[in-house]
């Protein structure tokens, strides 16, 4: 290709300012949440610099946005709203691909208001991961509370179920979305991918690699050991999976920091890196709102990717601030 494909991903906007809530929907985890948000949060994650790195974005004309994950902060019904109005200014849901993180998970009925604001940024181009036929038999996924999570049955009179994983092509580029969000219990933040997404996921990147596409997998919680209260439960069969059929890149928030670490492969290394929230003040004490730019360029067998940083300084402007190219070989 003579010009790069420019695939821009943000993470963890934690839209503000939070919506009053009605006691009722307080009688929750929420409780937790929303005395966090007041006592802190709200400081943490500001709209201005949202604002401020968004338009950034804008000006760098991506072929493609992908966002992955934590867009509400503790899952009100009007935040899934207010999130889909955000979202509607980055782009058009063909240009702007999602996957949800745990807050937009916070409480089991999240998912409902989540597919019914959000489904047409989560929705895939075509299936090559057929779930079993009929509604009574899918399998609806559910965390060691029981609770339920995505892919969930569609109900007569809602929003459509998302189904996860997705996939999207988007010129050489082809977009796998994950889901790892749950409902958990208050201070746990942890993600699952479950066995039938990792089947399915295993399934599309196999049958991928046949084509000369470049493999992208978006999912909110990082694929790697973490703290016990925010990891991802079932990281090492995910990690098995990308090891064992590869994939060319593996984006995603949750850290609210920038990271790029390696899983090693049987078909190469695949790199897997992280973005800070896009939302964080300059007055935090982790990375200042920012994003990454990945330019594809090349072919299969032949790809190449330079990723570019960009995030708000201390004087709130917006700059360049890392650039480096992948090697899925070895090197930096």
């Amino acid at each position: 290709m003579s010009k790069p494909f420019v695939l821009a991903h943000l993470s963890d906007p934690h839209l503000g300012p939070l919506p009053r809530p009605e006691v009722r929907e307080l009688a929750s985890k929420r409780l937790v949440g929303y005395i966090n948000w007041r006592r802190g949060r709200h400081r943490l994650h500001r709209r201005d610099a949202l604002d401020a790195v968004t338009r950034d974005l804008h000006g760098t004309q991506p072929d493609h946005v992908a966002v992955t994950g934590d867009l509400v902060n503790i899952a009100l019904p009007a935040e899934f709203d207010h999130a889909r109005r955000w979202l509607e200014t980055l782009g058009r849901p063909a240009d702007v691909s999602v996957v949800p993180g745990n807050h937009d998970a916070y409480v089991a009925a999240a998912a409902l208001h989540r597919d019914q604001h959000w489904s047409p940024y989560m929705a895939g181009d075509e299936v090559l991961c057929h779930p079993p036929s009929g509604p009574e038999k899918l399998e609806v996924f559910s965390d060691f509370n029981g609770e339920a999570l995505t892919p969930s049955i569609a109900i007569p009179g809602r929003a459509p179920a998302t189904l996860f994983p997705y996939l999207r092509r988007r010129g050489p580029v082809a977009l796998i979305g994950v889901s790892t969000a749950i409902a958990t219990l208050p201070f746990m933040a942890t993600g699952k991918v479950g066995e039938q997404q990792i089947a399915c996921i295993a399934k599309m990147l196999a049958e991928l690699r046949k084509e000369s596409v470049f493999r992208v997998v978006m999912i909110h919680h990082p694929p790697l050991r973490s703290a016990r209260h925010k990891c991802l439960i079932d990281a090492a069969a995910f990690q098995r999976t990308l090891a064992a059929v590869g994939a060319e890149l593996v984006i995603h928030g949750h850290d609210h920091a920038h990271s790029l670490v390696w899983i090693a492969g049987d078909r190469g290394r695949v790199p897997v890196i992280g973005v800070p929230s896009a939302s964080a003040s300059v007055s935090t004490k982790k990375r200042a709102g920012a994003y990454n730019l990945y330019l594809v360029g090349g072919g299969r067998g032949a790809w190449t990717c330079e990723v570019v940083s960009r995030g708000l300084r201390p004087s709130g402007a917006v700059a360049e601030l890392n650039r480096f190219a992948l090697s899925w070989s070895g090197g930096a």
